[in-house]
């Protein structure tokens, strides 16, 4: 199931009052880095010291015209008409995005509609009715931008995901703006869609087809070597769902699509919604290959094709989706019939570790279980190690051997 609690509509920045943001770390994407650590190892101003009530606190609020689901993200020194500017931006519910004078009180520096014409969508276009799934997930009355955007700072581009209602059924779309004007670049927006051979839940003619009314995009965009990477759950685990992972690239200077995964191409659901985190990777595959960790909910599962409950090590060399490693807990069935998701959290990727395992990374449950993993490193073995510490009973450690069609080794790390 996927549920999460929203912000109010004010976005409130709470930020050191004598401090310039001028100098302040950017943050390009969700947590900070794609491990998803949410460190900021460059921070020079802010200390136990001067995190006190009387030097550090509320700055201002700016009204916002929706809810904001997405991390804010910041970018300091961006030009925007010939003056350098600190921005914070903010994606809503509404189908905007705001850039917001981080050193002017949150003055408003653009704002665009993702639902005009200039944003690709057709006249008469509307954030989707959140009824129009029946769920009542986002409380908020509209669908329109969920997933936190990423941000490349090479080019200057910010991508986001929309949700618009046009005509008689939603389109989800992926856009590329300017980070100075709001402006779309590399021909954008893309317009989502995919398609998988498979039998699974609303397939057709031995199809399953992404659906934009049904996959909700709630994890945070991963953008990784020039591929922007997007995942999909559900609203409320209703109509013809699955777990989608794509990924599209403007290296031709337009964006296209590079990547499509599909975590139940014979069975059904599977989501991959993280509580909105980011997809998390690494570069320490095989010869030093991008692995991109993928964790799942409720769904079905064969260990071949169907990949319910588990963890999967996606290889992301060549564009084609490969699943070179996964986890899945012999508990799988009963988490599923519980509603008790494995993937209720986004994996973390730790930073390198001293001692004999350094490349490890965790992954919560919605049980309450901690996953520790010895990321597999040594080409051609297919084996991750793993620790289970159950979370709120104080000493409680315990291991277990998994099931995965082939064995996993349990190893206290």
């Amino acid at each position: 199931m996927n549920s999460s609690d929203l912000t109010g509509r004010p976005i409130v920045c709470l930020l050191l009052l004598t401090g310039s943001l001028f100098a302040q770390t950017s943050v390009y994407t969700q947590h900070n880095d794609i491990g998803r650590t949410g460190q900021n190892l460059t921070e020079t101003i802010l200390t136990p010291a001067n995190v006190s009530g009387g030097n550090f606190g509320k700055l201002y609020s700016t009204n916002l015209d929706g809810r904001a689901f997405a991390q804010p993200l910041y970018v300091s020194s961006v030009s925007i008409g010939s003056v350098k500017h600190s921005v914070l931006y903010v994606a809503t519910e509404h189908d905007s995005v705001y850039a917001l004078d981080a050193n002017a009180n949150g003055a408003v520096l653009w704002k665009a509609s993702l639902f005009d014409s200039a944003h690709g969508a057709a006249a008469g276009a509307i954030p989707d009715p959140e009824g129009d799934t029946g769920c009542g997930d986002i409380d908020g009355a509209e669908y329109g931008v969920t997933g936190t955007p990423v941000i490349d700072p090479t080019s200057g581009t910010l991508y986001v995901v929309s949700t618009t209602y046009e005509g008689t059924y939603p389109v989800q779309r992926l856009h590329a703006l300017d980070i100075a004007s709001g402006a779309e670049k590399f021909g954008g927006p893309a317009t989502i869609s995919a398609s998988v051979a498979g039998s699974g839940n609303g397939s057709v003619n031995g199809v399953v087809s992404f659906d934009a009314k049904w996959d909700n995009q709630r994890p945070g965009l991963l953008l990784l070597n020039g591929t922007v990477y997007m995942a999909w759950g559900s609203h409320c685990d209703s109509g013809p769902w699955h777990g989608w992972v794509m990924g599209y690239s403007a290296a031709s200077g337009a964006l296209r699509q590079t990547f499509v995964f599909l975590t139940t191409p014979n069975g059904a659901a599977s989501g991959v919604w993280m509580s909105g985190a980011g997809l998390a990777a690494d570069d320490h595959g095989p010869n030093g290959t991008p692995r991109m960790f993928v964790p799942t909910g409720n769904g079905s599962f064969d260990s071949n094709a169907d990949w319910g409950e588990s963890v999967l090590n996606l290889n992301l060399s060549g564009g084609t989706p490969r699943v070179t490693d996964s986890f899945t807990p012999n508990t799988q069935a009963s988490l599923t019939t519980g509603d008790i998701d494995l993937g209720s959290a986004g994996t973390l990727v730790l930073p390198d570790q001293p001692g004999p395992h350094p490349h490890l990374a965790v992954q919560l449950s919605k049980a309450g279980t901690m996953y520790h993993f010895n990321r597999p490193k040594p080409p051609g073995v297919r084996v991750w190690r793993v620790s289970v510490r159950a979370l709120g009973h104080s000493g409680l450690f315990q291991r277990e051997h998994l099931l995965l069609g082939r064995r996993l080794h349990d190893d206290a790390v």
